[in-house]
């Protein structure tokens, strides 16, 4: 008896356009390839999404989604750590999410996971006492770190791919590049050097370490008021 094929449905268009990016970048999914990877034709997958634009929209509508957003945590501060520490990692397991997720709101929806995202931050931080006006300022530079931070990350380590893509060895490429800065610029030679030397799990540290600066910064001020 021939096997019968799994049935196409939005979420199984999602599932495998998700698949799709994060193998190879949102630069490779198309209709046509997408239509290919799940063994359709591309045509037939309008029956689920509207359009290329729908689907990418769903694809970042599904990662910012699953930012942790606790509801049940008392303290201000460790809701917001563990929001961000969430979004930082889902933001590198789908690294091709993160620009797009920056992108303005579609004007006609005011709703979906990013506009409840800010929402949510907002809302923790006026419900923790601070004025409109801090809570303003609090929500960037959370924000702004969350994204901005990520973005850094990943433009680096994008870099490094290209380095390597090129025949070249990464680490005797810096090792040059820093003994070339060394006499001018010597306090971004050392720099340079401890990027080298950094042991796995780093990146995540030196994201917790700049968040904790935010969060207890907005503790003295909120205190201060």
């Amino acid at each position: 008896m021939p096997r019968r094929r799994k049935p196409l449905t939005r979420e199984r268009v999602l599932e495998g356009a998700l698949a799709l990016a994060d193998e190879h970048g949102i630069e490779a999914v198309s209709m046509r390839r997408l239509g290919q990877e799940l063994g359709v034709e591309a045509m037939s997958l309008y029956n689920h999404v509207a359009s290329k634009g729908d689907l990418v929209r769903e694809m970042v509508d599904h990662v910012v989604g699953q930012f942790e957003l606790p509801d049940d945590e008392p303290k201000w501060d460790v809701a917001i750590r563990r929001c961000a520490v969430s979004g930082h990692g889902l933001l590198h397991a789908h690294p091709w999410a993160c620009s797009l997720a920056l992108l303005p709101s579609d004007p006609r929806t005011a709703g979906g996971p990013r506009i409840r995202y800010m929402d949510w931050l907002l809302g923790t931080l006026r419900e923790a006492g601070f004025s409109a006006k801090l809570a303003f300022s609090g929500y960037h530079a959370i924000d702004s770190h969350i994204f901005g931070f990520t973005l850094w990350q990943l433009d680096h380590a994008a870099a490094a791919r290209r380095i390597a893509a090129g025949d070249r060895d990464l680490a005797e490429w810096a090792r040059t590049f820093i003994a070339q800065l060394r006499p001018a610029y010597p306090w971004l030679a050392e720099h340079a050097e401890q990027h080298l030397a950094e042991p796995p799990g780093e990146g995540q540290r030196e994201f917790e370490f700049a968040l904790d600066l935010i969060l207890n910064g907005l503790k003295r001020l909120r205190r201060a008021r």
